[in-house]
C-alpha cells in the first residue's frame, strides 16, 4: 500500500510539473500571439477570443468536464484522476500565468515555432504518467465507439484541423491558422523525442505464462491484434507460446504497463520495424 502511494504520489507530481510547463507555453507564448494550439485547448481560446469575459483556464475545465464523465467507463478510474487532476493543474495555472506573469513578446513564427516546443515537452511529461491534459485524444476515443471503422489518428487530425480552421476565420487571418499548424507539428514531435526518441513504430514479443490476459489487454487497451507464435525454451525444452505485436510508437508506454500488470516477470523486447503497412498503419500505395 506504502509503495502504491508513493508511486501515486511521484506520478502526481511529474504530472503537475507538465502541466505547469504546458501552461506556461499557452499563457506565455501561443496565446498573446494568438496561436492555437489544437484540441480542447484550442477551442477553449477560440471561446476566450469571441467571449473575451470568459476566463480562459475555466473555460478548459468547462469543456473537458462532460468528456471526463462520458470517458468514465471507458478508460477507468487512474485514468479519470490522473487526467482530471492534469486537466485542473493546467487550466488553473493557465489563468494564474496569464494574469501575473509578462507575456513574451516576439514574432508570431518564432512564438508558434518556441511554444509548440515548450508545449510538447509539457504534454510529453503529462503523457510519460499514463493522464492527459484532456482534450482531441479522449474526443477522438469516443468518437472511435460509433466509428469503429476510422483510425484514432484520422480522427485526431481532423478534430485538430477543424480547430486550426476555425482559428484562421475567427482571427480573420490565413497567418494565424498557418501558424497554428506549425506549432502543431513541432508540439507533436517534441512529444514523440520526448516519451521515444525519433525512433519508428516497434514490434514487441512478449514471453509469458499469462498468455492469455496479455493478448486481451493488447486488445481492448491498445485496438491491437496480436499473432501467437510456437516457440520452445532451448534450455528446458519446454515448448511455449510468445505473442508478436506492431504498436505504434505513442502505446508503448501503455503497453509496458499492461505487460507488467499481467504478468510482471514477462519478458518483452521491442525491436524497430522501419515500416508497418496493414490495417491501423500505412498503406500499401500504388508504388510498390
Amino acid at each position: 500500500m506504502k509503495k502504491k502511494i508513493l508511486k501515486t504520489t511521484v506520478d502526481l507530481f511529474f504530472i503537475a510539473i507538465g502541466a505547469a510547463v504546458f501552461a506556461l507555453a499557452v499563457a506565455l507564448m501561443l496565446g498573446p500571439s494568438e496561436i492555437v494550439p489544437g484540441g480542447v485547448t484550442g477551442m477553449a481560446m477560440l471561446l476566450n477570443a469571441l467571449f473575451p469575459s470568459l476566463p480562459f483556464g475555466l473555460t478548459i475545465i468547462a469543456l473537458n468536464v462532460p468528456l471526463f464523465l462520458l470517458s468514465w467507463r471507458l478508460f477507468g478510474n487512474r485514468f479519470l484522476i490522473y487526467s482530471g487532476f492534469g486537466t485542473l493543474v493546467t487550466s488553473l495555472l493557465i489563468d494564474l500565468f496569464a494574469a501575473h506573469l509578462p507575456p513574451l513578446e516576439t514574432d508570431p513564427l518564432l512564438a508558434g515555432i518556441f511554444g509548440g516546443l515548450v508545449l510538447g515537452t509539457g504534454l510529453g511529461l503529462v503523457l510519460l504518467k499514463g493522464a492527459t491534459t484532456g482534450g482531441s485524444d479522449i474526443i477522438a476515443r469516443l468518437l472511435k465507439i460509433p466509428l469503429p471503422g476510422i483510425q484514432i489518428g484520422k480522427l485526431l487530425l481532423v478534430i485538430d484541423g477543424c480547430v486550426v480552421v476555425a482559428a484562421g476565420i475567427v482571427f480573420g487571418s490565413v497567418n494565424h491558422m498557418l501558424y497554428a499548424v506549425v506549432s502543431l507539428f513541432i508540439s507533436t514531435r517534441a512529444v514523440d523525442a520526448l516519451l521515444y526518441g525519433m525512433n519508428v513504430e516497434r514490434l514487441a514479443f512478449i514471453v509469458s505464462e499469462n498468455i492469455p490476459d496479455i493478448v486481451q489487454a493488447i486488445s481492448e487497451k491498445l485496438e491491437r491484434g496480436a499473432t501467437l507464435l510456437h516457440g520452445e525454451g532451448s534450455y528446458t525444452g519446454v515448448e511455449r507460446k510468445i505473442i508478436l505485436c506492431a504498436v505504434k510508437r505513442k502505446q508503448i508506454a501503455a503497453l509496458k504497463n499492461l505487460v507488467k500488470e499481467a504478468d510482471p516477470k514477462a519478458f518483452l523486447i521491442l525491436t524497430e520495424a522501419h515500416e508497418i503497412l496493414g490495417e491501423g498503419f500505412g498503406d500499401y500505395g500504388g508504388n510498390l
